[in-house]
């Protein structure tokens, strides 16, 4: 049931022996809300339904991935070295086949290898982890220079979808001034009083990375754009949908 054509496969120069691959909402089992490939076991759906997609997914990757418990903090696993389901929002390995995994749907999810293929990660950027170092705390983790890495933005809720509230731009410019171009102000309306922003999520990212020394940034808003809002036949959303599912982001070296 499950075929690569369910998939996007990022485009980024990674090496040979680094693979990787994006869910989409298409291709397993689930009944409404969560049809059809929903991978989440958070969220009220069938379990036996999650695990058959899973099943199906297993195909695909060389090892069960390492699934994480996401609290949308900043705390880091060792792929290679996990117990049950670890409370972390990103993962990283150098170990052959360690399958590296973030479930998402709206936020924000970034893989990481560097140029030589010899370590990966996969981390969850919701706003709270994104804004707390999340990206920072994973690069620091990976046994590589920051200059020799490369980023892949995957889908997310897109800069003209994804409002907030003043007090998250202001945690995000506590942090660093130029997180000001990732805002711009919401028009006021009948539901707003007008103290809402648009973020752009991936300009908010990059903006990361490159701080870092992270330079080579791929996917998201740098060459193909995806709004897990808006593209409903392909993405779940909780900001759309609330009860939904939720996507993989998957990555590892062979």
């Amino acid at each position: 049931m499950l075929k690569t054509s369910d998939f996007i496969i990022p485009d980024w120069p990674a090496p040979v022996n680094i693979h990787a691959l994006q869910t989409t909402r298409q291709g397993g089992i689930s009944l409404a809300p969560y049809d059809s490939l929903n991978l989440g076991s958070h969220v009220q759906d069938d379990l036996i339904h999650v695990a058959h997609n899973r099943q199906l997914l297993s195909q695909f990757v060389p090892s069960e991935p390492v699934w994480l418990n996401q609290v949308h903090g900043i705390n880091v696993v060792d792929a290679a070295n996990t117990d049950c389901v670890p409370n972390a929002d990103a993962s990283f390995t150098t170990r052959h086949n360690a399958v590296c995994v973030t479930m998402t749907a709206d936020c924000l999810p970034i893989l990481l290898c560097d140029k030589a293929g010899t370590v990966v990660a996969s981390v969850h950027a919701g706003w709270r982890s994104l804004c707390d170092g999340v990206i920072e705390a994973t690069v620091q983790k990976m046994p590589a220079d920051a200059d020799q890495l490369m980023a892949w933005l995957g889908p997310a809720i897109g800069p003209q979808a994804f409002e907030v509230g003043s007090e998250v731009r202001a945690q995000f410019l506590a942090k660093d001034a130029q997180a000001e171009i990732a805002f711009k102000p919401q028009l006021a309306s009948e539901s707003n009083s007008g103290d809402k922003w648009l973020a752009d999520i991936y300009t908010l990212a990059a903006q990361r990375l490159n701080n870092i020394g992270v330079k080579q940034i791929y996917g998201g808003g740098q060459q193909e754009t995806f709004c897990t809002f808006t593209d409903e036949q392909r993405f779940f959303s909780f900001r759309r949908d609330n009860l939904t599912g939720r996507m993989a982001t998957l990555i590892w070296i062979t």
